[in-house]
């Protein structure tokens, strides 16, 4: 199997790859719905070795050091109903990255990147659900050639909506780990709309659901993540 590299372009905090793109890439060479754990930053430009391992866990490494691993999983997820797209145009409009963004080049929610380059999903919320909410409509760029989107892609929509969602004071807080499944990957050029909403919290550990949904409320992906606030911030 070839090695693993993710572009600079598809990074998350800068220098880093985007969390749901990584595990959306280690998921495809997987095979399976996995469960994706980030152990540390993983690398852009960087050729990272995929292993299989005695006890079926795909280690992911650079060189010696295990960037990721990721273990079969099911995802069990019973997803909210999905906003009609002029609500989520309209949760959209209070992305509190409009105001301050912590990694504004973010490939996923970044505001600095232009369309065409980032994937620009905005997660606003919507008070009255207890949801964030944006639109998402792929462009050319995420095209797998058969004119829907490459897995990779989806798994990475599927990323900052929930850290907006966990995170409404802004707190900072890194993805700890990721389960992805894909029911249906969106067409290109396909008015989607992509929700996060907060499942539990214990410590410095918080979970988010997430889910895109096509123009006609078809669930087409959903996800559970786990955010971690950094021992510092924490504190």
């Amino acid at each position: 199997m070839s090695r693993l590299i993710i572009a600079r372009r598809f990074c998350g905090p800068e220098g880093s790859a985007n969390g749901g793109y990584f595990a959306g890439s280690v998921a495809a060479r997987a095979g399976r719905t996995v469960t994706v754990k980030l152990l540390r930053p993983p690398p852009l430009d960087t050729p990272l070795d995929t292993v299989e391992l005695a006890d079926g866990t795909m280690a992911v490494m650079s060189g010696t050091e295990r960037v990721g691993e990721a273990r079969t999983a099911t995802l069990a997820l019973d997803p909210q109903g999905a906003p009609s797209y002029l609500e989520a145009v309209e949760a959209s409009r209070r992305y509190a990255g409009f105001a301050y963004h912590r990694f504004p080049t973010c490939f996923v929610c970044g505001t600095q990147r232009q369309r065409g380059d980032g994937m620009r999903i905005f997660a606003g919320p919507l008070a009255e659900r207890g949801i964030v909410a944006s639109p998402w409509v792929p462009d050319v760029s995420l095209d797998q050639g058969d004119g829907k989107v490459r897995p990779e892609f989806m798994s990475a929509a599927l990323d900052c909506p929930g850290f907006y969602a966990v995170s409404l004071d802004d707190r900072m807080m890194l993805l700890g780990e990721i389960t992805v499944h894909v029911k249906r990957r969106a067409r290109i050029g396909e008015p989607c709309m992509v929700i996060g909403w907060a499942l539990e919290a214990s410590g410095r550990k918080h979970a988010a659901a997430t889910a895109v949904f096509a123009e006609d409320g078809e669930v087409c992906g959903l996800a559970r993540a786990v955010w971690i606030e950094p021992k510092s911030v924490a504190a």
